[in-house]
């Protein structure tokens, strides 16, 4: 299957936002083994760009690696250049849409009101990262997906195991999960059971509510 393939049959997004990428193969690792296939490392971190490569050297295409918080093309290429399979981006940007569209990456991108919802679909994106989800919470999504069927939603920022499910019944398409599933400490002491499972918790609360 394709890189859109895959990420379309996604359940759960993998965020890791940390100060420390050194490690990026074994989280992904833990990761894949709780179900959780796609992971995304921020550029908030400038290492973001030799994680995927290590990543992708290591496990290949067993695993999607994605590039997040990219803000404009020139991250964007860059990050592609490092082998990434997918961009996120925090906001709505035209330029790395249509730069994501010339190689055939997937992107999934942030937006927040409808207008910019629609404004991201048409340009292109593969998803539309609804952020801060915590600020509106599942309604928001049906309410959204009212007008706007025709759209994939994927819910970010406050998903935990909690509302994941409420997310999945409102219309989302997948979720994207970061502190509430790889955070410092866990990595920090190497603790790969802990975020394996939470990966098998995360993707069960999909399931169960599909």
């Amino acid at each position: 299957m394709s890189q859109r393939q895959v990420l379309e049959q996604t359940d759960v997004v993998a965020i890791v936002r940390l100060d420390d990428y050194s490690l990026a193969v074994e989280m992904v690792k833990s990761l894949a083994a709780g179900g959780i296939v796609a992971t995304e490392f921020t550029y908030t971190n400038p290492a973001a760009g030799t994680a995927i490569a290590a990543v992708k050297q290591a496990l290949g295409n067993d695993v999607l690696v994605g590039a997040g918080t990219v803000l404009d093309p020139e991250t964007a290429r860059a990050a592609i250049l490092q082998g990434a399979d997918f961009l996120v981006t925090p906001v709505v940007s035209v330029p790395t849409i249509e730069l994501a569209r010339r190689y055939s990456i997937p992107t999934v991108i942030g937006a927040f009101t409808p207008t910019e919802i629609l404004t991201a679909w048409q340009a292109g994106a593969t998803f539309v990262k609804v952020f801060p989800a915590s600020a509106v919470g599942p309604g928001y999504l049906k309410d959204v997906r009212g007008p706007l069927p025709q759209v994939r939603l994927i819910p970010t920022g406050g998903v935990n195991l909690q509302n994941a499910g409420d997310f999945i019944r409102a219309g989302a398409s997948a979720i994207a999960v970061g502190s509430n599933l790889v955070d410092a400490k866990s990595v920090r002491d190497q603790d790969w059971a802990t975020l394996t499972e939470r990966a098998t918790q995360f993707v069960a609360a999909v399931k169960a509510a599909r």
